[in-house]
């Protein structure tokens, strides 16, 4: 055995060796039939004593349409092929990698970038994103680098622009100048600032849109309104353009709408046209199969690998939902690809990954991106009945590739509030709990915010108006998700058994409706009670062929939702409480009202929530009339104080909710809060 490996270090050494000469890797393996390198350098400094690489370029895939494998790709078919008859497409990365093979963990992570972003960044400590990528500053406490993990950033979705930092994948054209194929799409906005332009795609992080067909198409139609189910205003057809300004200039744009008289804040904006131009959208599911693959089973990669976790976080996170309903991780040789998935803050979506003219950056937030197919049923892994639909369906009815693939869900608590994460858990009829795969864990961090903490400290102009509270939640999430993915590495590498999990139910009593949530009273701060919520969507008779032929489609029934219960403080309970929640000095709310927003002051903002600090002594308790325990009656003084951390700090170490070496952080985070909100030292 240890000749085997001797021979395997020394190969992988020749091979990376090899990469470093030639800038442009043929492979002719699995769908990757080409690695284009376009920059390699060493990061300075090391990660636990391992020096890395950071390499960037380009995928190149290939796609045959014939393949049983790649049948559910839509419209792949109708794609442009190479001479080989195949579907190519290309996929831009950046690969972190141990420069000395014998230093690596036998492990890639692949990074499903969200949006053309990396997000593997949530579990790195004290990183400085105003660094050189080429620096060990730029990384910080980089937990995936210390434990000698691969790090490849794939880029996978199509209407990220090009460049501008971020990743770019180029899905291949469906349809032909002799055969155009035109379809519906609808692009909405919520208006909170006056303008007079309004791009066609999302407006989070400038997506690429679908070009109008025809500007004189008569089913091109704006309309307005003023709440997500109310009813639609149409807008005069002289009143608007396809164009946008260039200066005072109105200069036509395939994919914007000018309106001279301006669009009015607090009013929900819609677009629906006819398109030209798709793409062969599910590609991109495809592309990270066999990119994994590739890593995999190629002895000759840039970075060979046993073993191969996904990460995807918010809108990724709902990729890999998507990618496990639909039956993807066989690659075309029918090998499994990925053996772990950390499905994070995905709620219960899935998203416009693979239909016809699909928009992947599109979603489902509180008082936006309304009635795209995101919140869909099947929503839990296990199958459920729809008694209104009389569907019978789980996410995870396709097990094809997965038998083994462990996974874990993780949520925040503002998943339940703004990404109906409930339903991944409970009945549609939402009457009682459901459970998961012998193989998937669910955790919920209880009182987060969406995906990752706000910079702490907070500013004081995050101040909400008069009262005590901030716009943001510091909740430092990033050291539980250090330890899950720690968990889940030895899931996947060792077959060591992760935490128990840890979520809300209904038969605990710890999920609860909105509306009968028992929250403290804090002076002149309203309180959430509009979940975001989920309806039955019809989007025309050819939707279980990815074609969508109804838009706006028909919306039915809404789906029972809920959220975790509160404690005294109204920070929740069911879920991880963190080290924040153990020991309070604040309430952490994972949901934020769109207060001094134009319109619907009432509903949510996308993504963040709030932070108020408890009364420092029970005469500020008293004298602001807040119901909440005072700081000096919980601990008295901070010696006090910093033994409860002490002993929470203990207790998630135990539970393994909490690494060993993040707990200086954790305790240094808490001391630093005292210092700002705790009682005045006596």
């Amino acid at each position: 055995m240890k000749t085997l490996r001797l021979a395997r270090a020394f190969t992988s050494s020749l091979l990376f060796a090899l990469a470093a000469v030639c800038l442009d890797v043929s492979i002719a393996f699995a769908r990757v039939v080409r690695v284009e390198i376009l920059s390699r350098a060493d990061v300075s400094g090391t990660f636990a004593g391992r020096t890395y690489e950071r390499l960037t370029g380009r995928v190149y895939f290939a796609f045959d349409p014939r393949s049983p494998f790649n049948k559910q790709i839509v419209d792949i078919g109708l794609a442009a092929r190479n001479p080989n008859g195949e579907v190519s497409a290309v996929s831009e990365f950046i690969m972190l990698r141990p420069k000395d093979p014998r230093q690596s963990a036998d492990l890639a992570v692949i990074d499903i970038v969200n949006r053309g972003g990396l997000t593997t960044f949530v579990f790195n400590l004290g990183r400085n994103p105003g660094a050189s990528p080429l620096s060990a500053e730029y990384y910080g406490d980089a937990l995936l680098m210390k434990r000698g993990v691969t790090i490849v950033a794939l880029a996978w979705q199509w209407d990220v622009p090009i460049g501008a930092n971020s990743l770019h994948f180029d899905a291949p054209p469906v349809g032909s100048a002799a055969r155009p194929i035109t379809g519906l799409v609808r692009s909405d906005i919520t208006i909170d600032a006056p303008t007079n332009v309004i791009p066609l795609g999302h407006s989070l992080a400038g997506a690429v849109a679908y070009p109008v067909a025809n500007p004189n198409d008569p089913i091109n139609v704006l309309t307005y309104r003023d709440r997500p189910t109310g009813p639609r205003t149409v807008v005069a057809r002289s009143d608007w353009q396809f164009a946008h300004l260039d200066g005072a200039t109105i200069v036509p744009d395939p994919r914007s709408v000018y309106m001279a008289r301006g669009f009015t804040p607090g009013k929900i904006y819609e677009v629906v046209y006819r398109a030209k131009d798709p793409v062969a959208v599910g590609t991109g599911l495809a592309a990270v199969r066999d990119m994994m693959s590739y890593l995999k089973y190629d002895s000759g990669a840039l970075a060979h690998v046993r073993h191969g976790i996904g990460y995807g976080v918010s809108q990724t996170g709902r990729f890999i939902r998507h990618y496990l309903y639909q039956g993807f991780n066989v690659d075309e040789r029918g090998r499994p690809a990925f053996d772990g998935f950390f499905v994070h803050t995905a709620g219960a979506g899935r998203g416009s990954f693979n239909h016809r003219f699909a928009q992947p950056s599109r979603d489902a937030q509180p008082y936006s991106t309304f009635f795209y197919p995101t919140d869909l049923f099947p929503f839990a892994s296990v199958p459920t009945r729809d008694s209104v639909t009389r569907q019978r369906a789980g996410l995870r009815d396709n097990m094809r590739g997965t038998n083994a693939t462990k996974i874990f869900y993780v949520d925040g608590g503002h998943e339940y509030w703004g990404r109906a994460a409930s339903l991944t858990h409970t009945t549609p009829d939402g009457k009682r709990d459901v459970g998961f795969l012998a193989n998937e864990r669910r955790y919920v961090l209880s009182s987060a915010q969406h995906s990752s903490p706000a910079a702490w400290p907070l500013p004081d102009s995050a101040k909400i108006g008069t009262t005590t509270a901030y716009r943001g939640d510091p909740l430092d999430q990033r050291l539980a998700l250090r330890a899950l993915m720690a968990s889940l590495i030895d899931w996947v590498t060792l077959s060591k058994e992760p935490p128990a999990a840890t979520y809300p139910t209904l038969s605990e009593g710890t999920l609860v409706s909105a509306a009968s949530l028992q929250f403290p009273r804090i002076p002149n701060l309203p309180v959430a009670r509009i979940p975001n919520q989920p309806y039955r969507l019809n989007f025309g008779e050819r939707w279980n062929q990815g074609i969508i032929d109804r838009e706006p489609p028909t919306i039915g029934s809404p789906y029972p939702v809920f959220v975790s219960r509160v404690d005294s403080i109204g920070n929740e309970i069911g879920g991880i409480r963190s080290i924040e929640i153990l020991v309070p000095l604040a309430t952490y709310f994972p949901w934020q009202l769109r207060t001094g927003m134009p319109a619907a002051t009432e509903y949510l903002v996308s993504f963040r929530g709030t932070f108020v600090p408890l009364p420092r002594t029970d005469a500020d308790r008293r004298t602001t009339g807040d119901s909440r325990p005072s700081i000096e009656s919980l601990y008295g003084d901070r010696a006090r104080f910093l033994q409860r951390v002490d002993e929470g700090i203990s207790s998630l170490i135990a539970r393994r909710f909490l690494l060993p070496d993040d707990s200086t952080a954790a305790r240094n985070r808490m001391l630093d809060a005292w210092n700002r909100y705790g009682p005045v030292a006596r």
